[in-house]
């Protein structure tokens, strides 16, 4: 499984250049029956998943429960979410709250654990209160887990 993980901050540009590297990387993935693994949202989640779509690689949705039932995303998220859904092949359902940047970060982490590769949409940045990427980078790396940091040259934060 290959999942990807990045700054929420990303400028649309960014995300237009993303989209491409990503279709371009996923490629030789879904050429060995690869899955990939995203979290439903806006921004880097959405690129993800059209790249994967585009390159024919089988994306799995994951999609927030609370007490067992769809949880209420963020207005800007839930567009976002119905495209994933509908680029998914599968969609998995996972306990946290989408509000709760910490009980985000624990699912991204337990979800890392499941992946052979991530792809890690990252500018080299410490983590800070609201951006985990370095972190999740670390995470990954200490277990074992495959990290490609992908940061195409005029890619630019600020305007997610």
């Amino acid at each position: 499984m290959i999942a990807v993980v990045g700054h929420a901050d990303l400028a649309p540009r960014t995300l237009a250049l993303l989209e491409d590297e990503l279709r371009a990387r996923l490629a030789r993935w879904a050429r060995t029956g690869r899955t990939g693994l995203v979290r439903v949202g806006q921004g880097l989640p959405v690129a993800f998943g059209r790249a994967a779509q585009r390159t024919g690689l089988a994306l799995v949705a994951v999609v927030p429960t609370l007490n067992q039932v769809p949880a209420l995303l963020r207005e800007r998220d839930q567009q976002a979410a119905g495209e994933l859904l509908l680029l998914s092949q599968q969609v998995r359902l996972l306990e946290y709250d989408p509000a709760d940047r910490d009980a985000c970060v624990r699912t991204d982490e337990r979800l890392l654990r499941s992946c052979a590769h991530v792809l890690a949409i990252w500018d080299g940045t410490a983590s800070d209160g609201r951006d985990a990427t370095a972190h999740l980078v670390a995470y990954a790396r200490s277990h074992g887990v495959d990290v490609e940091v992908v940061w195409p040259d005029g890619a630019e934060r600020g305007t997610g």
